[in-house]
């Protein structure tokens, strides 16, 4: 990936998560182009049930068996009335990007809340650089925490904490060369024991005062490539689902490649699967390998060489890939319960879904596509939501509607020139349609069956003609204004050479930053099957003469930002923004930042926190009325090898204290809380913006 990478993107962050995906062929070769057409977009009022994100008003609930609707603000220019509250910060500066430390506001505390490793079972051994192993490690916390969900009971003294872990970072979790092969067969399986995702219990001694996880706890659970998942929907039981191992094609061991999530009314927790392909070796010569970025090359991780099927060249193992690639649903109130994979959300690159209740009673399921030039889509329920009939809404995501987004802008061709100068009409908007891939049980895509459209879903959006996006990552809808926002991370080959050129929903070439795409579903209706649509942000940092956009909102007076990820929402609707690129790819630390979606501050950015160096911030969850702010961080010091550390997040050492004599330092991905410094006196939390971590 040397060369291809951009701002601070490492390239062994290419390597590990995406399987160097920019470095390769485009997957999308379709011709598939913007569809322009003139309208005047217009804003309109939403009103939405149900709970569609972390951090938004999911965590209210774990009572977990149903949500109360949400209320509508009214709708104007700005997008409905102003934030009754927020949570009250100075921002804070950017942190550069050689700095290890972990920055929060003045007058703000943090602390990890779980680091890789931490045991969370009676019988889980401690934690030790020096000693892993594979059966430790399956009941340890597992590493690099992505997609994170904290869910509180309503006298907010107990909690329930569920996490992705995407992948994992080899050179900084040991020395390079292990003595023996047998020695390399167990790190691999450490590594297989490493993802998957977790669910923690949590306690604390009052509302508002900072957690601790409670080890052997009776919901704690660790899901890895061990644990069994049922699949569901049309696709489940076909022949492009049966593999030797499951000749029935209904279940499947292990989950890969879990980014984002969501949270549901119902009180369960999706994950995405996204990059599941690296981790198969195929024949990579079908349209349908080359369309997922199949190939024949040995995988980075090497588990063909235990397991074979991730080997999948032969009749016995050729369907494994396309057990992957589907959002998950966890319920985390049992452990006992087997987590399902559904079908009928189709199979990509998932970064994750988010469920809202449409007005008619039907679950409404959002979700990107994240590599470059593919595509949004939306699910819609066959049946409806019941309150507090939570063993019936765990049917909903099994069957339904699938569709795909094309996006049409209202300005003249030549105002569109991929610099992403603003338009003659002050701002990036249009109209937009859902293109049907699957409705009312049979495939809309002429020559496909449902179960292909389902397997084959890119393929399928390809011949519908939906629009090429800028790697779409987190889909959220708002609660408070039923607006849906798609964070469009970057896309370095937008308009280079053969690529398809700058559109009004991507309007700048090599975009490096990315952008956050506004979408207000037509006639107030989730299930709705088109849409108005309009830009939020361009990101970028104005002070390095970036071209950008903040609704209006005076660039000159942001925080600069770049490459949007995760997306959340507080108690006043206002928008949270996690990044992992840096901002404007300057030399940055990752960061989170707050966005006001209302009123005169509209598209007015604040940063809240920086991560450490070569760290990605993921998972946000912001509970504003307790003044609390969780995130995940992945890879800290990745760029680093065992023994030359870049990063020491989250153990830092006090200033001048010298480690303790045959310590391991090294870096650990965890989650981290953030709570305001008269929260719980005397608990050693690290302070606000300016204490550094010391090396």
């Amino acid at each position: 990936m040397l060369g291809h990478t951009r701002g601070k993107r490492s390239a062994v962050t290419c390597a590990l998560k995406c399987d160097n995906a920019c470095s390769k062929a485009v997957c999308n070769t379709s011709a598939n182009h913007y569809f322009r057409d003139i309208v005047s977009a217009e804003f309109s009022r939403r009103t939405a049930l149900g709970v569609g994100a972390a951090g938004a008003l999911g965590a209210a609930v774990l009572a977990l068996g149903g949500a109360a609707p949400a209320t509508a603000a009214p709708a104007g220019p700005g997008g409905g009335r102003g934030p009754r509250k927020s949570l009250g910060f100075a921002p804070i500066a950017p942190v550069d990007a050689a700095v290890d430390s972990f920055d929060v506001p003045a007058g703000y505390e943090w602390e990890p809340l779980l680091r890789w490793g931490d045991p969370l079972f009676a019988d889980s051994p401690e934690f030790n650089f020096r000693d892993q192993n594979a059966a430790a490690q399956a009941r340890q916390f597992g590493y690099n925490n992505d997609y994170l969900e904290i869910l509180r009971q309503p006298n907010g003294k107990k909690g329930l904490l569920v996490c992705n872990h995407e992948y994992v970072n080899p050179e900084i979790m040991f020395p390079a060369a292990p003595a023996s092969a047998a020695e390399e067969a167990e790190r691999r399986a450490i590594f297989r024991n490493a993802v998957g995702m977790s669910v923690v219990e949590l306690e604390r001694s009052s509302r508002g005062t900072p957690w601790n996880y409670v080890r052997g706890a009776r919901l704690n659970r660790r899901i890895t490539l061990d644990t069994v998942f049922e699949l569901t929907g049309p696709a489940a039981g076909t022949e492009l689902l049966k593999t030797a191992a499951d000749p029935e094609g209904r279940f499947v061991l292990g989950t890969l490649g879990n980014c984002a999530g969501g949270s549901t009314p119902w009180g369960t927790v999706l994950s995405g699967e996204e990059n599941f392909n690296g981790f198969f070796r195929a024949d990579g010569t079908s349209a349908e390998d080359k369309r997922y970025g199949l190939d024949s090359a040995a995988t980075a991780m090497g588990w063909e060489q235990e397991d074979p099927r991730f080997d999948a060249r032969t009749p016995e193992t050729r369907n494994e890939p396309n057990r992957f690639g589907y959002i998950v649903e966890l319920d985390p109130e049992d452990p006992e319960s087997v987590p399902r994979k559904h079908t009928s959300l189709g199979r990509f690159k998932h970064e994750g879904a988010n469920v809202i209740i449409a007005r008619n009673g039907k679950a409404v399921a959002y979700s990107g596509d994240d590599e470059r030039f593919d595509y949004l889509y939306k699910f819609v329920s066959k049946n409806k939501y019941r309150k507090n009939d939570k063993r019936h809404n765990m049917t909903l995501l099994a069957e339904g509607d699938l569709y795909v987004a094309r996006f049409a802008g209202n300005s003249p061709a030549a105002e569109i020139d991929g610099t992403g100068a603003v338009p003659a009409d002050g701002g990036f908007d249009g109209r937009g349609t859902w293109l049907p891939l699957v409705v009312r049980g049979k495939s809309a895509i002429p020559g496909m069956s449902v179960a292909e459209v389902l397997v084959y879903t890119r393929l399928a959006a390809d011949k519908a003609g939906a629009t090429k996006m800028d790697r779409c990552e987190d889909v959220e809808p708002s609660l408070a204004t039923g607006r849906v926002y798609v964070a469009c991370t970057n896309n370095s080959n937008r308009g280079v050479g053969a690529s398809a050129a700058a559109d009004e929903v991507n309007p700048r070439r090599e975009n490096r930053d990315g952008h956050i795409v506004e979408i207000i579903e037509d006639r107030d209706d989730a299930t709705a099957t088109s849409f108005r649509w309009n830009l939020l942000m361009l990101c970028g940092d104005p002070a390095q003469g970036d071209a950008t956009y903040f609704s209006g909102y005076p660039r000159e007076l942001v925080s600069p930002i770049s490459c949007p990820d995760n997306l959340a929402f507080d108690s006043a609707g206002n928008l949270w923004i996690s990044t992992d690129g840096a901002p404007s790819g300057i030399g940055y630390n990752d960061g989170l930042f707050k966005v006001a979606l209302a009123g005169r501050d509209r598209g007015k950015v604040e940063q809240f926190l920086s991560v450490p160096r070569d760290g990605e911030t993921c998972g946000p969850v912001i509970h504003d009325e307790e003044s609390m702010v969780f995130v995940a961080v992945q890879h800290p010091g990745e760029d680093g090898s065992y023994g030359a550390h870049t990063s020491f997040f989250p153990d830092y050492v006090p200033d001048g204290a010298v480690p303790a004599a045959g310590e391991v330092r090294a870096p650990r991905p965890a989650v981290v809380q953030v709570y305001r410094e008269d929260a719980n006196p005397g608990r050693p939390g690290h302070k606000g913006r300016g204490k550094k971590g010391s090396r």
